[in-house]
């Protein structure tokens, strides 16, 4: 029990991506807060520590059929699969929630003033994530890449501009963590992404696209925060 109580958040998530569900339901954030250990997130959320690594326990037993250990994949497979996936999600569903946003401005503003609030965290972080993207695929993922190959031919790697790579990481995690920040603001502000009792059939599908997103950044962001980038600073030091 000690040994699993000191365990962080993240590193759960990172053994088994799964376990990311249970936190979720307990209001947990395992992406951008992924460092605190369980012990940690009990105390501050008043959850019986029990409880937590007993419902933990009962998803790491279930059988796992999908075959996705991103753990043990190499790090070029998995900046690949990041971006493919996650950075090609961002950008194919930005366009419709931006326009149902400002649909729902437009319609349900007037007695719903927190769609205001909303849509402008939303753009903000939309914008934000286009520029935060295009560093990564411009600038640091093809220096993960770099070294993953020149690891795999015992080649030694130039060295980048930035110097050392902890430096664009750090940039990239503190990005993540406002982030993160903008949609907790959309959550609360949204009751939790629920739609109020007089919700148009637009209403709905917008906080069901913002949740879907949401859920979608956090387990991007934990792809890289828990595994990517420790893995790559891990790597550039050997």
């Amino acid at each position: 029990m000690e040994i699993l109580i000191s365990k962080s958040v993240g590193e759960f998530v990172a053994e088994d991506y799964r376990t990311a569900t249970v936190f979720q339901k307990y209001g947990i954030d395992f992406c951008c807060k992924g460092g605190r250990t369980i012990d940690e997130v009990c105390e501050q959320k008043n959850i019986p520590v029990d409880e937590l690594i007993g419902k933990l326990g009962e998803i790491s037993e279930i059988k796992d059929d999908s075959g996705l250990d991103f753990q043990s994949w190499n790090l070029d497979t998995l900046a690949d699969y990041i971006e493919s996936k996650h950075h090609n999600y961002i950008r194919e569903k930005t366009p419709a929630i931006r326009q149902y946003l400002d649909k729902l401005c437009k319609v349900h503003g007037g007695n719903h003033q927190e769609l205001f609030q909303i849509n402008e965290q939303f753009n903000a972080s939309a914008n934000e994530l286009a520029d935060h993207m295009h560093k990564e695929e411009l600038i640091l993922f093809p220096y993960i890449r770099n070294m993953a190959d020149a690891q795999r031919n015992n080649n030694n790697v130039s060295r980048p501009g930035f110097g050392t790579i902890q430096n664009p990481i750090a940039m990239m995690m503190e990005e993540h963590d406002i982030e993160g920040e903008r949609f907790r603001k959309m959550s609360s502000l949204s009751d939790g992404y629920n739609p109020p009792a007089d919700a148009c059939s637009t209403y709905r599908v917008a906080y069901a696209m913002l949740k879907e997103f949401e859920n979608d950044l956090h387990f991007h962001i934990h792809l890289e925060n828990n595994i990517l980038f420790p893995q790559a600073i891990r790597m550039e030091m050997n």
